[in-house]
């Protein structure tokens, strides 16, 4: 299994896990939180960075 696969195989885990433990909208505001305050964390040459991979991948 790939990197990547592993990293996504764990984030669903622990999103399951979070909705059984917490109640949904808390659990949610996690799920989509994290990710989005680490995209906000970069700055903004990392940021084009990654735009410029994710559409050159899209492309493929």
């Amino acid at each position: 299994m790939s990197k990547n696969a592993k990293i996504a195989v764990g984030g669903v885990a622990v999103g399951l896990l979070l909705l059984i433990w917490l109640p949904w909208w808390a659990a949610f505001l996690i799920i989509v939180g994290v990710p989005a305050a680490a995209y906000l964390a970069l700055d903004p040459s990392q940021r084009r960075r990654l735009r410029r991979v994710t559409r050159k991948e899209l492309g493929r």
